[in-house]
């Protein structure tokens, strides 16, 4: 049985409250520091409400039984960035309906509960706490954001549960031994902008560099990576703005980019006010090369712009989707269509299913005596991962699993194609 669940009211009972102010707390004292639309059918429903789980029998592994295992989420199912928990739910519940339809994990289901948090950081907390000690999941998978993550992941230190394959670059999630419960997947923000610079400076010549960034710590988080790759070649940006999170007031922010007259704007954003930039600069003939990170929410983005989106360049973390000579994305297509024969295939809710196939092959590893050490373990001192092709390697003090960084462009249609060099970037 697969299931999503919605969020409860923020309000929770007082004996909780201690826990999720100190995150809260560590939110506001942190956050500085890391410096560093409607749906489609790419989607699938928004959650719904479904009963709690069983009680735990005394000694019993949370969120694990014997027919089943229960997994948790906290991502955005409402707001401006909804798009990206929705594919990401997506393609969790792809891969674990297709581990299920083959017998589940050594005889055991594998069920999804997810929560609204509407990509704000008090919300993803609260609901954290709510899906470790209301709903007693086992893991939480698939989180949305730097913000998000910042806040709820203390919540996950303290009860002592994984955090797997959160949909973020943040460089804080990547210290291991500060948060010895994540595993991340994905490249870091800091390498997908690295790689923008290289191919700025390499394939265009382009030295006039200009930066937008959301004011939170997601977009501090790229802003640091793009300051640290141009400090590293002599550079610094010739402007910089940013624009409040879960809003597409962004024209100021606009205007500023223009006065630094750049050759490239690197933007560091949500789908739907990085789509307001870009159309408003199509309508005020601001000519320059749009760049944006792989959070943006490709498809969404895309759709959002229509014909303005054509030339908009944007790093991905994950395979090109569309790809099914690979043999990783031959899978997703199968599982995705079995899962949701309406579902368009997309760069989130492919890193939905990788995220589901990494979880899945963790619980292989441990067998029917699941703990969640175990499970942590299983990543660090199993070996790689191989998930049909696509490699992840993990160790003592590396909690990333892939480097791999790839360079796409909307294209005609709003359709992406793969780009081996910048070279063909400016239409």
């Amino acid at each position: 049985m697969l299931r999503a669940l919605a969020a409860r009211p923020l309000a929770l009972a007082l004996a909780r409250a201690a826990l999720v102010a100190a995150a809260l707390a560590a939110l506001a004292g942190c956050e500085p520091a890391d410096g560093g639309g409607a749906p489609t059918a790419d989607q699938p429903a928004a959650p719904s409400a479904a009963a709690r789980p069983a009680a735990m029998a005394p000694g019993q592994v949370p969120g694990v039984f014997d027919d089943r295992i229960v997994f948790g989420q906290s991502a955005a199912f409402s707001g401006p960035a909804q798009e990206l928990g929705r594919n990401m739910q997506l393609g969790i519940l792809a891969a674990f309906q297709e581990a299920n339809a083959n017998g589940g994990v050594h005889g055991r289901m594998l069920e999804l509960e997810s929560l609204d948090d509407a990509y704000e950081p008090e919300a993803a907390a609260t609901n954290t706490l709510q899906l470790i000690n209301d709903h007693q999941v086992f893991a939480l998978i698939g989180a949305v954001g730097t913000p998000t993550s910042r806040s709820a992941t203390p919540v996950a230190l303290e009860a002592g549960v994984p955090y797997l394959a959160p949909f973020t670059g943040a460089e804080f999630l990547r210290s291991a031994e500060n948060l010895p419960n994540v595993v991340n997947m994905r490249a870091s923000y800091y390498q997908e902008t690295e790689q923008m610079v290289e191919r700025l400076y390499t394939d265009l010549g382009a030295r006039r560099i200009a930066v937008l960034y959301q004011d939170d710590s997601y977009g501090r988080a790229g802003y640091r990576g793009v300051q640290l790759a141009l400090e590293r070649r002599g550079g610094e940006p010739v402007a910089v703005a940013v624009y409040p999170r879960n809003t597409t007031a962004v024209k100021t922010a606009l205007l500023d980019l223009r006065e630094g007259d750049p050759d490239a704007v690197i933007m560091i954003g949500a789908y739907q006010p990085v789509a307001s930039v870009i159309a408003w600069a199509r309508q005020i003939s601001f000519s320059t090369l749009f760049m944006t990170v792989s959070f943006v929410g490709s498809n969404a983005l895309a759709q959002e712009l229509g014909p303005a989106g054509t030339g908009v360049v944007v790093t991905q973390v994950v395979p090109f989707p569309t790809d099914d000579d690979l043999p990783v994305v031959a899978a997703y297509h199968r599982a995705l269509a079995a899962h949701d024969p309406e579902a368009v295939p997309g760069f989130v809710s492919l890193e939905g299913y990788l995220a589901g196939r990494l979880a899945i092959t963790g619980l292989e590893r441990c067998g029917r005596e699941l703990t969640r050490a175990c499970l942590l373990d299983s990543y660090r001192s199993g070996g790689a991962v191989d998930i049909d092709g696509f490699s992840l390697s993990y160790g003592q003090g590396d909690n990333q699993g892939s480097d791999q960084v790839f360079i796409t462009m909307i294209g005609p249609n709003a359709r992406y194609f793969s780009m081996g060099t910048l070279g063909d970037a400016r239409i």
